[in-house]
């Protein structure tokens, strides 16, 4: 098979849970092929590079063949490689830390309970 549509194809490379996630990530411009937006129903061939925004995580990856149907986790890296920088991994990693720590507005400051509970988190 040397091409298929963009959203059967996020989905096998099991960069979203399910093909209507990936469906509605490229209706919502989250996906883009080269430098353009695609639609979900684009062929991809191997090669090309997408951009694909799963959350806080831009992702970066290269096509190298598309699979018939869904692949394990083991497979990947024969059907496409992450060229996505540490970093960008790092700063999701961060700011899923800083919206747990955030409070509420309006909630005063925090118990004693729950400052021994970050002072835990942090290992001071």
């Amino acid at each position: 098979m040397d091409d298929g549509r963009l959203d059967k194809l996020l989905w096998s490379l099991r960069v979203f849970k399910t093909r209507p996630l990936a469906t509605d990530a490229c209706r919502a411009g989250h996906v883009l092929v080269g430098k353009l937006e695609a639609k979900p129903g684009r062929s991809v061939h191997p090669g090309e590079i997408l951009v694909v925004r799963v959350g806080a995580v831009t992702r970066t990856l290269r096509v190298f063949a598309v699979p018939r149907s869904r692949v394990s986790a083991r497979q990947l890296t024969e059907f496409m490689t992450d060229l996505t920088p540490a970093a960008e991994y790092e700063r999701a990693k961060q700011a899923g830390i800083e919206h747990m720590l955030a409070r509420k507005r309006s909630t005063g400051r925090p118990t004693k309970k729950e400052r021994r509970d970050i002072s835990e988190l942090f290992g001071l």
